[in-house]
């Protein structure tokens, strides 16, 4: 079946190829609109294939709240040129906004869209991680999002019972800037707890320390340990005078998640 430039430029805009790779697309399929874009397609994924073990450190992250639902997506790429692009921006937020409504297996519903990107970027592209959460309905949920380049880079659930939104919101915020990695100190891995112990130990013994003081130094230390990683123990990042839980005043973090690029 034979074709003109403008066919050419048809395909090209549909799917974002260079002109000679749309018309050997076109070559190589006798003409046949659909069939060359399929073609170009599959050559597409070829190269992200190709580009798969590139690092892609860079990305954007969405979060997403609609009542008592909430979502965070993550889109890795490799450059945050790529990143910062509209087309980029816009389709993680419809991901945040898909994954809130119909769970997380819905990033791919996207999935056509994600390939053209690769395509037309010529990056390695892929979903990161994906959160959803759905708030007991006397709960409270609320988040965060940390902007820098123009793309969200920090994004924050929180859901609370017994608390406000606002409060969800202002412990989303703190949650975002000191990077707890657990909600109380008896989410610690016992082994983790285990390896910092020695390591304080091991500390303050070569400080010269009393051997018989040890104990109670390590133990000292080891509260301070739980400050840098549990969210409950952690002083409020907008009032060091005050710890998390006595900005709860009595209510409770259900959970939290972060996520963030890089």
């Amino acid at each position: 079946m034979p074709f003109t430039a403008k066919d050419v430029q048809a395909l090209r805009q549909a799917s974002g190829a260079g002109m000679m790779d749309a018309k050997r697309a076109l070559e190589a399929n006798d003409g046949d609109m659909a069939a060359a874009g399929q073609w170009l397609r599959e050559k597409g994924l070829a190269k992200a294939a190709e580009r798969a073990d590139r690092e892609n450190s860079q990305g954007a992250v969405a979060v997403f709240v609609d009542g008592l639902v909430g979502s965070i997506v993550q889109l890795k790429c490799e450059t945050d040129f790529v990143a910062s692009s509209e087309h980029f921006k816009q389709l993680v937020a419809e991901m945040a906004a898909l994954v809130a409504a119909k769970g997380e297996d819905a990033v791919g519903d996207r999935s056509k869209e994600l390939e053209d990107l690769r395509l037309t970027l010529k990056e390695h592209i892929e979903v990161g991680d994906v959160v959803r959460f759905e708030a007991a309905p006397e709960n409270s949920l609320d988040k965060y999002l940390h902007i820098q380049g123009g793309r969200g880079v920090n994004a924050v659930l929180v859901e609370l019972a017994g608390g406000s939104p606002q409060l969800a919101h202002d412990i989303a915020v703190h949650v975002a800037f000191a990077r707890p990695r657990y909600l109380a100190k008896e989410d610690v891995p016992a082994e983790d707890v285990a390896k910092e112990r020695v390591t304080l130990e091991t500390i303050t013994r070569n400080e010269g320390k009393p051997e018989q003081a040890i104990p109670k130094i390590v133990e000292g230390r080891l509260q301070g340990f739980y400050k840098e990683i549990c969210l409950l123990e952690q002083p409020y990042a907008k009032d060091d005078k005050v710890t998390i839980t006595q900005l709860l005043d009595g209510a409770r973090v259900v959970r939290f998640a972060q996520v963030e690029i890089g």
